[in-house]
């Protein structure tokens, strides 16, 4: 080809790929100012909006910041938690005008993670002082509290490969480490009961306190390896999130041991400061304060946790939230009368008080880390409604859906106040509303969805109120997605994956009223407690995972999980537990699986012979980790008692975590048609039946102008 000709080409597919680079930043700044309210301005400033930026696309302050400064010095990066954006200023216009030419259209590499960063100029950035937030009271955290040759040593004190009668007391290397915190009054006397978990990468616990009855006040907690963040949460809603070092010490007393709770959320990656803050050692840095937070990649981590045995009733200064006076149970766990059908409006709201909404606030954090992947045809709804298009998630849970098509304005609302906090955090418009009364003018919606939310409403009056209210949101023409889940898990000779995956969850055994150590939520490989007697009676077996058929005498039955159901009105259990995901009872609302190696867990105990313990917390949870419970003066020949227990707890106890039950009706083949086609003003365009449940598109009439 001849040299001008070529040149010529060159510059022609130069000047497309420019060109679509300014569509493709025109859209960005399109983008920023509908959902985000934020106005680019066209002259050269200092300042820039860096879109696909930020730390909700996966980029770290690290990588953001390399590529910045190769177009000249900066002067600020802010980097907003869960958004897709950063701001920078440069030192200079100079610098700003290089960067707005040379990165846009860059592909930035952040690990295994590539993105395209689109900028614009931006008038001004405020940059607000970094605030701290206290930690709460009785909570201490010290770093580097041992030296990396003590922390080689301790973890190479458990022996995870050992059998379920050869576990040790707790190992003679934690002495020097217990004596050192006597020493510096961390605890008033040597701890005598241990607990060690260990947490791959994506791995975490739901929100728990610790049970009062169990052990005393001081509750010391070693992180090894790799750092994580742990999140503590008031009753009121304050919530403070502790960046946990490796090789650091928490000391957990009063207030922050007794009433606040505490968990780590199940994620690969944290939000963390980008660099020690130089603060006091009482205070956390604020995560809505932006101008140094960067991503931290998890990595394993390894929590040794020191109680002391309570022998006494506990007679602590929060009653509210004590189990030896008089504390409420969690919700629906382990509840030994099925509550009966409600036969009027006052005992269906009351039942799904009990047995929907109190579970949902409970669970709100494990049931959140399996719904991570939107289902298929629910997004081809979404991403068919035109740009611009005013979208209301009805029953929105974690917010799964809100993000999927960000051409829409998508604004959320769920009963639970826990779920619409994780909304929150990740950056979602949502609010508090029940799906019977949401606070949006009538037909102010393009398109509403309601995803595995109706079938929780106890009476037909108010599975129709719901549907009704779906249709007074919607604009004439507007269009309603509706899931619930289906009576018939086997459709058109095809199971649904809930049942397919019975093998998966329970090999060789399909019996209901078996008990299995796996039925009993221990988890795969070995587990044992041994204490100087047996475990309470709140720590037996559960029997929930039975199924007793039809309602008999109007009682509720408990379904058998990955089961086809036989009656339409039934609980059905969920198990808190984290490291085999059990709380996926249902394909309909179960997305992928995380598939992660199954750690063995190793619990035990032989204490002084006049101890015992009631190893349980209050809510419960679940443990993304394998366990070890180790008790002061054990002997290694394994003398002590040894229970099987009917669940998995906390990082901090190794008890039986409980069994919650949700209400639900489950929908058979027409059914959701019809109900729908009691409202006035609707169409059902289509219906389908999608991996065990029943969906139905509705248009609302276009000569219907309010309803």
């Amino acid at each position: 080809m001849d040299p001008g000709v070529e040149n010529n080409v060159k510059a022609v597919r130069r000047s497309k790929e420019e060109k679509k680079v300014l569509r493709k930043q025109i859209k960005a700044s399109h983008t920023l100012l509908k959902h985000e309210g934020i106005s680019t301005t066209s002259q050269p400033t200092k300042s820039l909006v860096v879109a696909n930026g930020g730390l909700g696309n996966g980029v770290t302050r690290e990588d953001l910041s390399a590529a910045l400064k190769e177009m000249g010095e900066l002067e600020t990066l802010i980097m907003h938690p869960h958004k897709p954006y950063a701001f920078v200023t440069y030192r200079s216009d100079e610098s700003a005008r290089e960067a707005h030419i040379h990165l846009n259209g860059h592909k930035l590499q952040c690990g295994e993670n590539g993105v395209t960063l689109y900028l614009s100029f931006v008038d001004s950035v405020t940059c607000e002082e970094e605030a701290s937030v206290p930690l709460p009271e009785g909570l201490v955290l010290v770093e580097d509290f041992v030296s990396p040759e003590e922390e080689a040593l301790l973890l190479a004190a458990v022996d995870w490969s050992s059998t379920n009668d050869d576990v040790p007391g707790i190992p003679q290397e934690c002495l020097p480490v217990l004596e050192r915190c006597v020493k510096n009054k961390h605890v008033n006397a040597m701890p005598d009961q241990l607990t060690v978990n260990q947490y791959e990468s994506g791995q975490g616990i739901p929100p728990h306190v610790d049970t009062h009855s169990a052990f005393e006040d001081t509750i010391l907690s070693l992180s090894l390896g790799a750092q994580t963040v742990m999140e503590f949460r008031h009753p009121d809603g304050r919530l403070v999130p502790v960046v946990l070092p490796g090789r650091s010490l928490l000391v957990m007393t009063g207030e922050s041991r007794y009433l606040w709770t505490h968990g780590i959320t199940p994620r690969k990656f944290d939000v963390v400061p980008a660099c020690d803050p130089q603060s006091p050692a009482d205070v956390t840095p604020d995560p809505g304060i932006y101008s140094n937070l960067t991503l931290n990649k998890r990595g394993t981590r390894t929590s040794f946790t020191f109680r002391k045995i309570r022998h006494e009733p506990c007679r602590c200064a929060f009653p509210s939230a004590c189990d030896n006076q008089g504390a409420p149970s969690a919700p629906s766990a382990s509840s030994t009368s099925p509550p009966s059908l409600p036969c009027c409006h006052a005992d269906a709201a009351h039942l799904e008080e009990e047995y929907v909404h109190r579970v949902y606030d409970a669970i709100a954090s494990h049931f959140s880390s399996t719904r991570h992947s939107p289902w298929p045809r629910v997004c081809h709804f979404l991403n068919s409604l035109p740009p611009g298009s005013v979208l209301a998630d009805v029953g929105c849970g974690n917010g799964k859906y809100l993000g999927v098509n960000p051409e829409v304005v998508a604004v959320g609302c769920d009963r639970s106040s826990a779920l619409i906090q994780i909304c929150a955090e990740r950056g979602f418009q949502a609010f508090v509303s029940d799906a019977l009364s949401v606070p949006l003018r009538t037909a102010s919606c393009d398109a509403c969805i309601s995803i595995a939310v109706i079938h929780h409403f106890s009476t037909q009056e108010r599975r129709l109120a719901a549907v009704r209210e779906l249709m007074r949101l919607l604009r004439p023409g507007g269009r309603a997605l509706i899931y619930v889940w289906a009576f018939e898990q086997e459709y058109n000779k095809q199971k649904s994956k809930y049942l397919k995956h019975q093998n998966r969850e329970h090999p060789g055994n399909h019996s209901p009223t078996k008990n299995t150590l796996e039925d009993s939520q221990v988890p795969q490989g070995k587990s044992s407690i041994h204490t100087s007697r047996p475990l309470e009676d709140n720590c037996s077996p559960v029997d929930e995972v039975r199924d007793v058929g039809k309602v008999t005498d109007g009682k509720l039955s408990v379904h058998t999980n990955r089961t086809a159901f036989n009656t339409q009105d039934l609980l059905v259990p969920w198990h808190l537990k984290e490291g085999k995901r059990r709380g996926e009872e249902e394909s309909g609302e179960c997305g992928k699986k995380d598939k992660r190696k199954e750690k063995p867990r190793k619990t035990s105990g032989n204490p002084d012979p006049s101890s015992g313990f009631d190893s349980n917390m209050s809510p419960g949870s679940g443990q993304d980790a394998r366990d070890a419970t180790h008790s002061a003066n054990s002997k290694p020949s394994g003398d002590a008692t040894q229970t099987s227990t009917s669940s998995l707890k906390s990082e901090s106890e190794s008890g039986p975590a409980p069994v919650f039950h949700r209400y639900y009706h489950v929908f058979q083949q027409g059914e959701l048609e019809r109900l729908c086609c009691q409202v006035a003003g609707v169409k059902v365009r289509s219906t389908y039946h999608d991996q065990g449940n029943w969906c139905v598109i509705l248009e609302k009439d276009k000569s219907i102008n309010a309803m």
